[in-house]
């Protein structure tokens, strides 16, 4: 049986303890095993990270850059075997795979800039003869844990900057799809980066912990569902480190009278079923406003949830492939389930949906959930599958309402041709990140990602200047060089009071 181990100074980690199966979700089939580390594995990275971050810190960061511009390259060289490496493992198909790795490279272009972005403050005489001066320095080393829906970009946008400015950088990948992570640290050593600067652990809660406590990890980026994410900034913080944790979503899409109907099911069946609904980012619920808009967009959601293709990964017709287990179908499944028994009227039935010759696939087909209301548990919770439900608002303030009080704040979107009523909303929503007829509002690369309540913990975002300044510190320095000839006859003497 194939081993994904782990990737420590630039090669494996040793023999392993335990191991945890890699399924193809295509065919619900073990396909590989990676190792899961402990605490000793993640020490021996430590000390590599220890011994090599220094130098890295060091080098300059136009040096620095030209590391990140190869690395680009080699990423983009990759490209086919890298999407086609997440796909078996993950289960999305190879276009989906292809866009999780261009939106991670988007970072890594931005990261490119690195010299620029790290130039610091100066102020000229803000005193008499005092200068003043600030420089953001690295923290030394940083920590990912990522999650399994974006095995590739999420690694990239935390490596990228945390590396660019010059840390030493541990990645602890979902161990249902570890591969890429692994592929891209080595695609960082062939671009010129310093061993031990990238290296990547395997393991379950052992290992989260183990990087949770490390005295030597000073800052810890982390993707996963809300409870989690709350662990993890709790305990993380109480060790003294600095923690961003992003967890977990129920986007919605607001729907107006005046709306493109044709655009918004166009949008709807790539925002929610996209996938396989296994994106933070996802739109999983849809909000029309007035009774009028719900019927109509009711009667052109259900022909084109219809025409919907579920496929292999490979297959380059289908819309959407596999989730990612077994457990996490029967998971889906039930919470299809548990909205049927609070009421919701199930319009599309996903359930039970097999692939000829891949009857053991975890496939779960597209549904359509109409009547829910925001009492339902299903309605409260992430389903994070493809699953689309409907929650109809009288009007617009009922419609803000629904976003705006709801546990997670990630994305939301609104559906108008009335720029009044889209800049009321864009201003008001209690939600982190807003589109404006835009489905998934996933910021580019030079602005921030980061949503709001339970689904993001910490005060800065990822990627961007927020991303920059999570993984740096900044030193301020007041200079003076006092007049005097060169033999001292004018002595330095710190200034008083009075």
């Amino acid at each position: 049986m194939r081993l994904i181990d782990h990737f420590i100074v630039g090669g494996p980690g040793g023999a392993p303890a335990r191991k945890s199966p890699i399924f193809d979700p295509n065919n619900g089939g073990v396909q590989a095993e990676v190792a899961l580390g402990t605490a000793e594995t993640l020490e021996r990275a430590v000390q590599a990270a220890l011994k090599a971050q220094p130098a890295w810190a060091a080098t300059n960061p136009q040096r620095r850059a030209r590391v990140m511009f190869r690395f680009k390259e080699l990423v983009e060289a990759n490209m086919d075997s890298l999407a086609h490496m997440l796909s078996s493992e993950h289960g999305k198909v190879i276009a989906d795979s292809r866009g999780d790795i261009q939106r991670g490279l988007e970072v890594v272009e931005f990261a490119c800039g690195i010299p620029h972005v790290l130039k610091g403050e100066y102020t000229h005489g803000a005193g008499p003869g005092i200068d003043v001066y600030s420089t953001r320095q690295p923290i030394g080393i940083g920590a990912g844990i990522t999650p399994f829906n974006f095995p590739g970009m999420i690694p990239l946008w935390m490596s990228a900057i945390a590396i660019a400015t010059g840390n030493a950088f541990i990645i602890k990948p979902s161990e249902r799809d570890p591969s890429v992570p692994v592929r891209l640290a080595e695609l960082f050593i062939e671009a010129g980066l310093p061993e031990g600067i990238c290296q990547v652990v395997h393991g379950d809660k052992e290992m989260v912990d183990a990087i949770l406590d490390h005295p030597a990890i000073g800052a810890i980026s982390f993707v996963g569902s809300s409870d989690i994410a709350h662990y993890v900034y709790n305990r993380g913080v109480a060790a003294g480190k600095r923690v961003q944790a992003m967890g977990g979503a129920k986007n919605h899409g607001v729907v107006m009278p005046d709306a493109d109907l044709d655009q918004v099911v166009n949008d709807l069946c790539g925002a929610a079923f996209g996938s396989a609904g296994e994106r933070c980012m996802a739109l999983p619920v849809v909000v029309p406003v007035g009774h009028d808009t719900a019927e109509r967009l009711r009667a052109k959601l259900i022909p084109a949830i219809h025409a919907l293709k579920v496929g292999i990964s490979t297959d380059p017709e289908a819309h959407y492939g596999p989730v990612v287990t077994q457990a996490h179908k029967e998971k889906v499944e039930g919470w299809i389930d548990k909205c049927i028994e609070e009421g919701g009227e199930l319009v599309v039935d996903g359930r039970g949906f097999t692939l000829q010759g891949h009857e053991n696939g975890f496939f779960v087909g597209p549904t359509l959930i109409d009547h829910v209301t925001p009492d339902m548990d299903s309605y409260h919770n992430e389903i994070f599958g493809p699953v689309l439900q409907i929650v109809r608002a009288e009007n617009f303030e009922q419609a803000l309402e629904l976003p705006s009080k709801h546990q997670y704040g990630n994305g939301v979107a609104i559906f108008t041709r009335n720029g009044h009523a889209a800049r009321e909303f864009a201003a008001r929503v209690n939600v982190g990140m807003v589109g404006i007829n835009v489905p998934i509002p996933v910021p580019v690369a030079y602005h921030t990602f980061g949503g709001w309540k339970r689904s993001a913990f910490g005060d800065t975002n990822q990627h961007g200047m927020e991303g920059v300044k999570f993984w740096t510190k900044v030193k301020t320095v007041t200079q003076r060089w006092p007049d005097g000839s060169p033999d001292g006859g004018n002595a330095f003497v710190i200034p008083t009071m009075g």
